[in-house]
């Protein structure tokens, strides 16, 4: 048994094969799927939500459940306006919602201008809160600096820490203390491909740290496939081998691995296990 966390289905690389894709993953022995709904900004950011409704209509066949999420990426922040916002609530109150995200920070492309990223994550963690939806994090430093980790554990624990609904930490890239410092939040931490990748210590370090009941694990498609499909398009049924390289490390089976992550992945969302 295992789960996706984490991907992104919606996209043009998916456009030619998205059912041959899904079925796959179902091969391979997924049970479940995140779809993560930031499509290219505010007026898509339903993108996820299309997918799990076309799911539950029976449109790719025998498919692991797919479970969506509304967010706007820091990318497209500068996009944000009020009626962004409104768009966004009302999507997250459908069904197949179960997290808001990804939201948070990223210095390292500033694709939109920081003040106006830390403004629009502020924005979505409130509007979170009152939709009661755990958030999805992502976070990225400009290159060999803590800034936007320094921002963004300050701003959790300003606007988040007291909502009690946790979130997760999606695709690990930092250190053993902000691996941490997430887990002192209350935080799922996620781990994608790149803890294959032979020059990723600081992110197997945290492989091994990070309590087994406190991972996730996901591919982050079509993005950082893992060993041995790094540099070609990922997918979620390549999962198993982020499985498989985490029990190694962890002196543990592929199928442990999935099985806790799994386990993990429907207790913190609440969601049956059908």
């Amino acid at each position: 048994m295992f789960v996706d966390s984490h991907c992104h289905l919606e996209g043009p690389r998916f456009a030619n094969d998205r059912g041959d894709t899904i079925a796959r993953a179902k091969a391979a022995g997924l049970t479940a799927m995140l779809a993560i709904g930031n499509g290219d900004g505010p007026d898509t950011a339903d993108c996820a939500i299309k997918l799990a409704e076309a799911r539950d209509r029976g449109e790719f066949g025998d498919a692991p459940k797919i479970y969506a999420s509304v967010g706007v990426h820091p990318h497209e922040a500068k996009l944000v306006d009020e009626v962004a916002l409104t768009k966004l609530e009302a999507w997250a109150q459908h069904p197949s919602i179960i997290a808001w995200g990804e939201i948070g920070l990223d210095y390292h492309y500033d694709h939109s201008p920081r003040d106006v990223q830390q403004r629009v994550f502020i924005q979505q963690m409130e509007l979170a809160k009152a939709a009661k939806l755990p958030i999805i994090i992502h976070n990225r430093p400009s290159d060999n600096s803590e800034n936007a980790w320094n921002d963004l554990f300050e701003l959790l624990g300003q606007h988040w820490k007291s909502s009690g609904f946790g979130g997760v930490l999606h695709c690990f890239t930092g250190e053993e203390h902000h691996a941490r410092a997430a887990l002192d939040l209350g935080f799922m931490v996620s781990f994608a491909g790149n803890v294959t990748y032979p020059k990723a210590a600081n992110i197997q370090n945290a492989a091994k740290l990070v309590p087994l009941d406190r991972m996730f694990i996901e591919t982050d498609s079509p993005y950082l496939g893992p060993i041995p499909y790094r540099g070609k398009r990922n997918e979620p049924a390549y999962v198993v081998e982020t499985a498989k390289y985490i029990a190694q490390l962890r002196g543990l089976s592929p199928e442990e691995i999935g099985r806790a992550t799994a386990e993990n992945f429907y207790r913190f969302f609440q969601l049956p296990k059908d």
